[in-house]
């Protein structure tokens, strides 16, 4: 559960969330122990539960629940057909497909899915809630998708920045008897129903709290100031341990503004596509998000099935698969030598979690060069088997 790979501190393990419920269950400021970060809302939730310590099995039933309804969820986007025909495009290759089963099954028996469930992080929630979107979305249900999303960002923060291929993809994918014409009019009502569910998530965590604001710092607050620098499988941390006080403020507005760069670019350019853009999204999140965890990865490689008809324009899918691998297996050995050994450094550990977002930049690229390429074999037929250069 302490792994760094598998929890950090934004996606805390069961034990971290007990520490929070125990001040809350007490009339104690669950931010006064000064290790628990997470919306006030799931404290009500976990306090719903029999002490984990006694009975443990209804914290697993509740993990495996989540899993479950996250696998339906993913079941549904690919059933859907999404990924291969949507309302503007339709690929060549969209006849070699993977049923739904498959891709719910390869997704729960992912080990990285299990490691997650094991080690009963909260992320898991807003994976099921990113799903669930995407799936509302994809069933005609772009309120429902809007509800979802608001939870999810309510969660993690980062999910609000999935909200325009969300709008794009709600949009072509809308009812035909329940269809708004206009696209400003649709932008506007789903940007409406996200704003009004988080104010109300807002209100209810003000109300929770004793009337106070303060959970907004110690929530949200820490991930847009990187305030906790906790080794985690991501890149802020050790750069912001070395980086120099006066250029702290500049480089955290660069580095939120490289992971919100590519949502309007990729939003756009594949337009055609919006199934494609929140994959790549999530690729792209899960490496450059200020706290990762492997759940992140986990969300994603659950995604990446979906693009079965893809997988033979993809050219470094096992350089990309050997080198996650590798950084898996070492990930956890590096970090028990560097803290309990004593026998490493910080370096060890940072430079294993380079190699991991390494493997992780090439699925996401290999990934966008696909779809990319795909598109290109139907505006260019002439081109068609022929090698091109990547610009």
């Amino acid at each position: 559960q302490t792994l760094p790979i598998v929890s950090q501190k934004l996606t805390y393990h069961l034990g971290i969330v007990q520490e929070g419920l125990f001040l809350y269950n007490h009339n104690v400021d669950p931010y006064d122990g000064g290790v628990f970060h997470q919306p006030p809302l799931l404290l009500p939730l976990f306090s719903l539960l029999p002490d984990v310590r006694e009975w443990p099995v209804f914290t697993a039933i509740l993990y495996i629940l989540v899993d479950l309804l996250s696998a339906s969820a993913l079941s549904s986007i690919a059933d859907s057909g999404e990924a291969g025909q949507t309302k503007h495009y339709t690929s060549p290759r969209r006849a070699k497909t993977t049923s739904g089963v498959f891709i719910a099954a390869a997704f729960l028996f992912n080990p990285l899915t299990i490691a997650t469930c094991l080690g009963r992080t909260t992320s898991v929630f807003t994976t099921c809630a990113i799903l669930h979107a995407i799936a509302k979305a994809l069933s005609g249900s772009p309120l429902s998708a809007m509800v979802a999303l608001a939870f999810a960002s309510y969660l993690s923060m980062y999910p609000i920045l999935l909200l325009p291929p969300l709008v794009i993809l709600a949009y072509d994918r809308q009812a035909a008897r329940r269809a708004i014409a206009s696209a400003p009019a649709f932008t506007a009502t789903c940007l409406g129903t996200v704003a009004a569910i988080l104010t109300i998530l807002f209100g209810m965590s003000f109300a929770l709290t004793g009337n106070s604001w303060a959970f907004f710092a110690r929530t949200y607050g820490i991930q847009l100031t990187l305030s906790d620098l906790t080794p985690n499988v991501g890149l802020w941390w050790y750069f912001f341990i070395e980086i120099f006080d006066p250029f702290r403020a500049f480089f955290l507005g660069v580095f939120w503004l490289h992971l919100g760069a590519y949502v309007g670019g990729l939003s756009i350019r594949l337009r055609k596509q919006p199934l494609a853009a929140l994959s790549v999204l999530l690729g792209i999140f899960a490496i450059f998000k200020p706290y990762p965890s492997i759940a992140d990865t986990t969300l994603f490689l659950g995604m990446l099935p979906l693009y079965r008809h893809l997988f033979p324009l993809m050219r470094y899918s096992f350089v990309a698969s050997a080198t996650v691998l590798y950084s898996s297996f070492l990930g956890p050995a590096f970090y028990h030598l560097w803290i309990y050994a004593g026998s490493g450094n910080a370096n060890f550990f940072y430079a294993i979690t380079l190699v991991w977002s390494l493997g992780q930049s090439l699925l996401v690229s290999d990934l966008a060069f696909a779809v990319l390429r795909d598109e290109l074999d139907i505006e260019r037929p002439d081109l068609i088997g022929k090698e091109i250069k990547q610009m």
